[in-house]
């Protein structure tokens, strides 16, 4: 049973979705990608995660051939770029993105990280997007606990739906003080790379111990799987791992089945030491 994560004015969703970053750019992988996001999305999947500046669009276009079939059970999130943040930019970006997702709308609209433009025009250029229909929710990425503060004043409490950071056993400097006070937002804390980028996480040993003392319905854990258990554990965290196939896809939907123990995350807890003081925000 995969965990819900609560948006702010009560909608529930699975706190496992699907990322997207990279996929589109390899022309020969294009099929398999497109079978892992609709592999996904028949499994109960929802959020499909996405991005204008991922590929330059290529993984929008993606993502709108993956889900055509299936756009009503899709959660469907996307990001404008700080440059394009301005109100004009904010509106073509938008549509720029609809088309290029083949859609009407966003289901939620992500400022991708902090630019130049004033954060009360990209939030009243979003109010001008929700007013049109365009897009349901908004919220904000790479956002730490400064940017949040002044995100509260230019919009209202329960405005902002999302958050979306860096955050893995990896990198776990937002535990000190953000992901507490978004949840005192009643804020979604959105979680990308959970497993790490490359295969350095996965290789430690100490993942590997964890994971000989697990099993799913696929057969003996593995690593990643124990790694994406250990953020899918965390309330109001939304993981958005990244899988570019249905084998790997099938493995991400299985981590939600683990429960680790108090001995799992103590020995976790050692391997990977939990912030003792405030950090700067982690990006990738």
């Amino acid at each position: 049973m995969v965990q819900t994560i609560t948006l702010p004015d009560g909608t529930l969703l699975p706190a496992l979705g699907a990322g997207t970053w990279n996929m589109g750019d390899t022309p020969a992988r294009r099929e398999e990608e497109i079978a892992s996001l609709r592999y996904a999305v028949e499994q109960g999947i929802q959020v499909v995660d996405t991005a204008e500046m991922y590929g330059n669009g290529r993984s929008e276009k993606l993502v709108g051939e993956a889900i055509a079939p299936m756009r009503e059970q899709v959660f469907l999130v996307s990001k404008v770029l700080p440059s394009n943040a301005s109100a004009q930019g904010v509106a073509q970006s938008c549509r720029r993105s609809l088309r290029h997702l083949g859609t009407d709308r966003l289901d939620l609209y992500l400022l991708h990280w902090r630019g130049s433009v004033p954060l009360a025009e990209t939030v009243e250029a979003f109010r001008t997007l929700q007013r049109e229909g365009l897009i349901r929710y908004w919220g904000v990425s790479n956002f730490d606990t400064d940017d949040m503060r002044d995100l509260e004043g230019c919009s209202r409490p329960g405005e902002c739906a999302a958050n979306q950071v860096l955050y893995s056993l990896e990198h776990r400097g937002v535990e000190y003080d953000l992901l507490q006070a978004d949840r005192q937002r009643r804020v979604v804390t959105m979680a990308y790379s959970p497993i790490g980028q490359g295969g350095a996480l996965l290789a430690h040993p100490a993942l590997a111990r964890v994971a000989a003392r697990h099993t799913t319905s696929l057969g003996a854990a593995t690593p990643a799987q124990v790694a994406l258990a250990w953020v899918l554990r965390q309330p109001n965290v939304l993981a958005i791992p990244k899988a570019g196939s249905p084998a790997h896809m099938r493995l991400n939907v299985a981590a939600a089945e683990l429960r680790l123990a108090p001995q799992d995350l103590a020995e976790l807890d050692a391997a990977f030491a939990p912030p003792a003081s405030k950090e700067p925000l982690a990006m990738i």
